[in-house]
């Protein structure tokens, strides 16, 4: 539920460099230990301690030691889970994006968990921060109420078939990878 109401809802991120915000286009949903896609069944030690915090605590890790991956916790009380913020459409700081990301188109600056963290300057160093009192990461409502479609998570190989990932039908900001709906 939550990986779906963030669809259209702002996200900004301040640091010493300057402000950068946008829309969020396209999140993804993960479970518990249930879930065989999520951090908390792959890794039950390390990862779901964090994943099972107070909702509003960022999740921040390392894809592969490269990318890092901004998650918000989203469960039920006594539960597990997170959403991944998959894109966002740049409107505010598109010239610190660029700067960050080097000379993208906008399209690119921020589709894509890797992309957008690099340009929005999301670091490990902002995991366990409560997004929902925090002045350096911020959820604010949306504006507007736009489509949102749901297709099967991209970029994994468990449970891939879960119709868990949520996007703006139609946004060129959304990740390329299925970008249609099931």
């Amino acid at each position: 539920m939550v990986a779906e109401e963030l669809i259209g809802c702002g996200l900004y991120r301040r640091s010493s460099d300057g402000l950068v915000g946008g829309v969020i286009v396209e999140t993804e949903a993960y479970g518990g230990p249930e879930d065989p896609a999520s951090h908390a069944a792959l890794y039950p030690r390390a990862r779901a301690t964090i994943m099972g915090s107070e909702p509003g605590t960022a999740y921040v890790y390392r894809s592969y030691g490269i990318h890092s991956c901004f998650n918000v916790v989203a469960k039920v009380a006594g539960g597990v889970g997170a959403v991944l913020i998959r894109a966002v459409e740049p409107t505010i700081g598109v010239e610190l994006m660029r700067l960050r990301r080097g000379a993208k188109a906008d399209t690119d600056l921020c589709r894509g968990p890797g992309r957008l963290c690099e340009a929005f300057a999301i670091t490990s160093a902002d995991a366990y921060t409560d997004v929902v009192v925090s002045d350096d990461v911020q959820f604010l409502s949306k504006d507007t109420l736009p489509v949102v479609s749901r297709s099967s998570r991209v970029g994994i190989t468990r449970a891939v078939e879960a119709p868990w990932r949520f996007f703006v039908e139609g946004s060129r900001f959304v990740s390329s990878a299925r970008v249609t709906s099931r």
